[in-house]
């Protein structure tokens, strides 16, 4: 390989200016985040006291995924750090995502590291080794060494928590004198009776502030995507990409976060491809293709043998498609061929029809039982949930084919 061919691996195409505006996770300025202006409003007037060096409200907001929730609390949070900067006051926050730090430990260490990482402090927070509380300990003796008059915790996914001992600890840190400084919590939830699984005592601490984000519509999914086209080189993204990427969100689910990564996994398609536009081709290609990553990914834990099955079917699926279901006897013919193909001892035909039923219970497939007519008995036929060109793609990419 010459010099300039070695050079030339690492070139991504002309379709991304800045492609991290399109990445999940990225949090923006708060001038783009659209569509959600009474609830950018309405985080607002809870951290308002604290830009002034009063107690933050602690807030508990309830959506579905990619409704905006963690994005405008973080969006708001930033702001008004920069706004109580100008009346002299000291307000920081720290972001915990529970479902990554699931017991308190190490959701309390989080808060701690972020605080640290905010205000510039060089501290070195153990990982491992010391309890909860002592995590905690450090986030007071920072509060106070920094002189901080306000702090706020975005605990994102809260019910993901294994218990309340950090909701309890930030509810009650001042009125315990572990901190002088005024504490609070945004406390973000996909379940909206998060509220009643709390402790009595918790529950009573907290201020009446609820808020629930509703999905988004096509129209506020195209303002989003609109406000994320600088992430491509001008004239790179088709007239049509923005309305239809929209429209498909807003159909399925109203999640922002899928549809801009949708109109990100379109431009990589695009880039691999080594085209100069983005098109309505490459939308229908990244959602297809975000269908099989999402099958891939629940089948990757099954045994080879539940691949075969789900094989089976999705191949008798796709040679008759006109057929609703297909009764065990006859996925269990085509899956002892595949697996003898490969070398491999099929499973009994017993044991294959329990498989079956399993999946039925994991909403892979679904099984129903049909009449045989008179003298004919019953008999359970089953049938795919998923597109058949889906189940084989994923299961082609599962086993690196």
């Amino acid at each position: 390989m010459t010099e300039e061919d070695a050079t030339n691996i690492f070139e991504t195409g002309d379709i991304f200016a800045n492609r991290e505006l399109v990445r999940v996770g990225h949090v923006p300025q708060l001038e783009r985040v659209v569509g959600r202006d009474d609830e950018v409003a309405a985080i607002g007037r809870a951290l308002g006291p604290a830009t002034a060096g009063g107690p933050p409200e602690t807030t508990i907001v309830y959506g579905k995924t990619g409704t905006g929730k963690s994005l405008v609390t973080r969006c708001v949070s930033r702001r008004a750090h920069d706004e109580a900067r100008k009346h002299n006051v000291s307000f920081q926050h720290a972001y915990v995502d529970c479902s990554d730090y699931q017991t308190a430990a190490k959701a309390s260490r989080e808060m701690a590291t972020e605080l640290a990482s905010n205000l510039g402090a060089g501290h070195d927070i153990p990982r491992v080794g010391i309890a909860a509380s002592d995590y905690r300990d450090i986030a007071w003796e920072l509060l106070a060494e920094y002189d901080v008059d306000s702090f706020v915790v975005i605990l994102d996914e809260i019910d993901k928590l294994d218990d309340d001992e950090l909701l309890r600890s930030l509810s009650r840190a001042r009125e315990s004198g572990k901190s002088d400084s005024h504490i609070g919590a945004m406390c973000i939830s996909n379940k909206i009776e998060f509220r009643e699984r709390l402790n009595e005592r918790i529950d009573s601490s907290l201020q009446d502030n609820e808020l629930v984000f509703d999905p988004y519509d096509a129209g506020q999914l195209k303002e989003i995507l609109e406000h994320r086209t600088d992430a491509f080189e001008d004239g790179v993204l088709e007239q049509g990409v923005i309305p239809k990427v929209a429209a498909l969100a807003a159909k399925e689910h109203g999640d922002a976060r899928k549809a801009i990564d949708t109109l990100y996994e379109a431009g990589r398609l695009a880039e691999k491809e080594g085209t100069r536009t983005v098109s309505v081709e490459h939308v229908d290609d990244a959602v297809r293709q975000a269908e099989v990553n999402r099958f891939e990914k629940l089948v990757s834990g099954t045994t080879p043998h539940v691949k075969y099955i789900l094989h089976a079917l999705a191949l008798l699926t796709t040679d008759n498609p006109e057929q609703e279901g297909f009764r065990t006897h006859r996925i269990y013919t085509l899956y002892t061929k595949l697996v003898e193909r490969d070398g491999n001892d099929p499973l009994s035909e017993d044991r294959v029809y329990r498989l079956l039923k399993e999946q039925s219970f994991l909403g892979i497939t679904e099984s129903n039982h049909t009449g045989g007519g008179q003298g004919g008995g019953s008999y359970l036929e089953h049938r795919l949930l998923r597109a058949p060109e889906i189940v084989i793609q994923a299961l082609y990419d599962s086993a690196g084919d």
